[in-house]
């Protein structure tokens, strides 16, 4: 943790962060302070990383009524649009939920960036030839990241707004999965993101434990053990869905 947290302070002090970043004669304000320091950066990045780990929970859990049926699945997408209600207007609590979901999506990818750079300019000229192995986990981040960034953008052009789902039928979920896996490219492209997302699950969920404080020898191996499961059951979870289509058990 030492050692981390000298790190931490020399990329702050490389790329202008914290306080010795500041304007001279101005103090920073609190959350200027904290969103310009590494570690401020991490705590922000663990956090929306969790929103978005809760989401994709909740997520699966209501993909999964497809395999009880049409009439349960479009009423799971009908509710989505009716939840709040009466105390809410119709998709007024969708859109808050969607709201705060690309406020996560922007502060994590924006913090990430911001995180690798400095990675990059506290590094001393050496350390780019003894530079230690890391996992297979950490050196897909940054991939895994840009593929599911992208997915986002297909996964609202196919199914929310069904600009590319040829089959799409406005109202009807159930018929829209099941028309979107049953292309070649629907299955390769949700399957390939799926994959992506089990991978930043498993480091992710680790590293969001450990930035918040919550590592030692103990918790670290049941921490591993709960981001490996955690990211096995959303993996196969959500891959279910196109496979259910494929063998026909979703129809």
């Amino acid at each position: 943790m030492a050692l981390a947290t000298r790190t931490d302070k020399r990329a702050d002090r490389k790329a202008g962060g914290g306080p010795a970043g500041g304007r001279p004669g101005k103090r920073p304000s609190v959350l200027g302070t904290l969103w310009g320091s590494t570690v401020g950066k991490k705590a922000v990045m663990a956090v929306s990383g969790l929103i978005l780990l809760g989401y994709l929970v909740a997520h699966l859990l209501g993909n999964l009524k497809i395999f009880f049926g049409p009439g349960e699945f479009n009423e799971y997408g009908h509710w989505l649009r009716t939840m709040g209600a009466p105390v809410l207007h119709h998709e007024w609590a969708l859109w808050i939920v969607r709201v705060v979901l690309l406020a996560a999506v922007v502060l994590h990818g924006v913090c990430a960036y911001q995180l690798s750079r400095r990675d990059i300019a506290a590094r001393p000229t050496a350390y780019v030839h003894k530079r230690r192995r890391a996992s297979y986990a950490t050196r897909t981040m940054r991939w895994g990241g840009i593929i599911l960034a992208l997915f986002i953008v297909w996964h609202l052009l196919d199914l929310t707004t069904l600009t590319v789902n040829e089959n799409a039928q406005p109202g009807h979920p159930y018929e829209n999965v099941v028309a979107t896996f049953s292309t070649w490219y629907g299955n390769v492209i949700y399957i390939t993101a799926m994959l992506a997302v089990g991978m930043h699950v498993r480091h992710g969920f680790w590293s969001a434990a450990q930035t918040l404080g919550m590592g030692s020898a103990t918790r670290d191996r049941v921490l591993k053990i709960m981001a490996n499961g955690l990211a096995l059951v959303l993996t196969v979870g959500f891959i279910s869905l196109p496979v259910g289509v494929m063998t026909g058990v979703v129809s």
